[in-house]
Formats: structure tokens, sequence, C-alpha cells
């Protein structure tokens, strides 16, 4: 499936979900309701920016958006092949994302990156109605990653742990692309739905 029309299809149906008018769902993620609407169309390419705000009002992980929840009869396979992990880049920094998770039900979800030499990419939202915990481990090259007013340089082979509840920020200072692995899991925030 392309992947255009698999967040189309995600946002669409994770709206539909919490029955959320296109109006709602604007108010609540800053995006316009005629870009939601070239979203959910398929007709738009959004930026990591644009996805973070929309997964953040409908309560998931940005990891979430790109889940591919169409099993089968013979139910979600177990096995995520490489030829059919959906992959997509950002249209702004150009960075490269892989959904490497199952479709089958599982709270940990897997994120292979590549991340473009002196790119930057901020994530400014914070999830409604989830508690999003998140691992990156560096496989090459380095990143800088900032949560909230705290920063850290990440080399080869170091690991960062993350609470996604305040600005995030990934910046790759170097001249090489990096790569890394997120590892996420997704749980219903108890103080906001209480």
């Amino acid at each position: 499936m392309d992947i255009h029309q698999l967040i189309a299809r995600r946002v669409r149906e994770l709206r539909d979900a919490q029955s959320l008018s296109l109006d709602a769902l604007a108010s609540r993620s800053g995006v316009s309701r005629s870009n939601i609407s070239l979203i959910e169309r398929g007709e738009s390419s959004p930026t990591a920016a644009v996805l973070d705000k929309l997964a953040s009002a409908l309560g998931v992980a940005l990891a979430a958006l790109f889940e591919d929840k169409a099993a089968p009869e013979a139910g979600p396979s177990p096995v995520a092949r490489v030829a059919d992990q959906p992959v997509w880049t950002d249209p702004a920094s150009g960075y490269m994302r892989r959904s490497l998770s199952p479709a089958a039900p599982s709270p940990l979800q897997l994120v292979d990156v590549v991340f473009p030499a002196g790119q930057r990419v901020a994530y400014d939202s914070v999830p409604h109605n989830a508690d999003i915990h998140q691992q990156v481990w560096m496989i090459e090259g380095a990143m800088e990653v900032s949560v909230g007013d705290q920063q850290w340089r990440l080399d080869a082979g170091d690991t960062l742990a993350m609470r996604l509840d305040r600005h995030i920020s990934f910046h790759n200072p170097t001249g090489a692309q990096a790569r890394y692995l997120v590892a996420l899991t997704t749980q219903p925030n108890a103080r906001r739905n209480a």
C-alpha cells in the first residue's frame, strides 16, 4: 500500500474511532481542516511536525499513523517482511522512517530511522490521553536529542530513554547520515482519563 494512503486511512480510522469531526480534530491539533481533509484523501505529503500534531491530538504515538491495521481474514501476522514494512520520508527534512513492527497486536513498536546530515526535526506536541515511553538506540552516526530543557549527544551504540511529555527535537550535527532504532510503548494516560 502507498504510504500516503496508509497514513490517510489511519488518520481517518483514529478520528472516526473517537467520533471527531474534521473541525474538532483541527481545533485539537492546530492543523487546518482543509489540510486534514487532504491528508485523509491521500492527497497531501504531510511533514513530521504536522503528523506529530495529529497523533498528539488523537492520543497516539506518531508510529500509530504508520500501522497497517487492515488485517487479512486469517488475522494479523506476527511477521513483518521487509518488503511490506511501511517507509515514509519527511518532505521537510528528508528523514526516512521504516515501521518495523508486525501487524499482530503488541505494546511495543519498533521504528528504523535514517536521518540526513545537518537536518533537524522538532516535535512540539504532547500526546493527549496517552503515556508514551521511547528509547533511541544509535546504530551509526551521531544525533543531538533535546527533551524539554535537557540535551544529549548520542553516538553509535548509545541509548536514550525518554517520556514523550515535552518538546523533543532531533538534530544531526554531522556531515554524515545517522541511523537509529526507536522502541516505544503507548499506554492510556490514567490521569487524563479519570
